[in-house]
């Protein structure tokens, strides 16, 4: 039987260990050609190794399945460049790009640093803006020429950046720089034949583990694996997708659920002298629904 990325080029980043790593062996077990970015560095972003993508690589192929590892910095534009041409090279084309790869430099807002911020934004936010962007305009490309592509971006937001967690502020807010792009990114870009969806996963990684989720009982230890992740992510990328854009899906081995963005709540005439606004305020925030958990549920709950 065929799977359902039967043929299919895809790009994986931050593929060598943990999340991306199921993303890539079961888009590969569904037929698609892989190619398998990761830098090989620390949890923080320092150093590098080409040996976590070719280890991957190594499985695919045990298993009968093409791939193809790649080392580039994808936070830099021209090492995004590279990475979507060495799938058109490889492969002849690119139809999936799934923006995975990340890092952590936790630190409470007083104590942050300003490298530590830095590198943050860069590696989520620009290193999903830049491969998207040469991947995007192949696609263009291709579309200009008279093909009918089926395209997909998958990008990766987090429940830090959807619901909020203190000690993250960096981290959660390049994530909802992600869940924005992504909803932004999926309407330019419907015109081509390109879909763009995200996922916010909570799975017990060497980068989660730190963080309480290593101490957690063996059978919660397994529903956060990381294999819960990778399906739907792979349903994503597949042809049985194409309805499907500009979505955010909470994942865990827990639940799959469709987060639901800002919307507008309760309203009121506008009033222009400040001194006559905190009752007004007041009388809104009582009818408004409170900011969510880390769970996404009500604080109240």
């Amino acid at each position: 039987m065929a799977g359902l990325c039967e043929g299919r080029v895809c790009i994986v980043t931050g593929a060598g260990r943990g999340i991306g790593r199921e993303h890539a062996l079961m888009l590969a077990a569904h037929g698609a050609k892989v190619v398998v970015n990761d830098l090989g560095g620390s949890m923080d972003g320092s150093g590098a190794s080409a040996g976590p993508a070719q280890e991957v690589v190594d499985e695919i192929s045990a298993l009968g399945g093409e791939a193809v590892a790649n080392t580039d910095d994808i936070s830099d534009w021209e090492g995004a460049r590279r990475l979507v041409q060495l799938a058109i090279d490889q492969f002849g084309r690119l139809d999936v790009l799934v923006n995975n790869a990340g890092i952590l430099r936790d630190r409470m807002l007083v104590n942050m640093e300003e490298a530590e911020w830095d590198a943050v934004i860069k590696v989520h936010l620009k290193g999903t803006a830049g491969p998207s962007h040469w991947a995007a305009n192949h696609w263009r490309e291709r579309s200009k020429a008279g093909e009918e592509v089926d395209a997909r971006i998958i990008n990766t937001s987090s429940p830090s950046g959807l619901y909020g967690n203190p000690g993250q502020t960096n981290y959660g807010a390049a994530k909802a720089g992600i869940a924005a792009f992504t909803i932004i990114a999926a309407q330019e870009l419907a015109r081509y034949g390109v879909t763009v969806n995200a996922i916010a996963p909570a799975a017990l990684t060497r980068m989660t583990e730190n963080l309480g989720m290593g101490a957690a009982p063996d059978e919660i230890k397994e529903k956060m694996s990381p294999r819960w992740i990778a399906p739907i992510v792979t349903w994503l990328a597949s042809s049985e997708s194409k309805g499907v854009t500009g979505r955010v899906f909470d994942v865990s081995g827990m639940r799959l659920g469709v987060a639901e963005g800002w919307h507008i709540g309760p309203t009121a005439e506008p009033i222009d002298d400040p001194t006559r606004l905190g009752p007004l305020v007041e009388e809104l925030l009582s009818k408004a629904r409170p900011n969510a958990n880390m769970q996404g549920y009500d604080r109240t709950d």
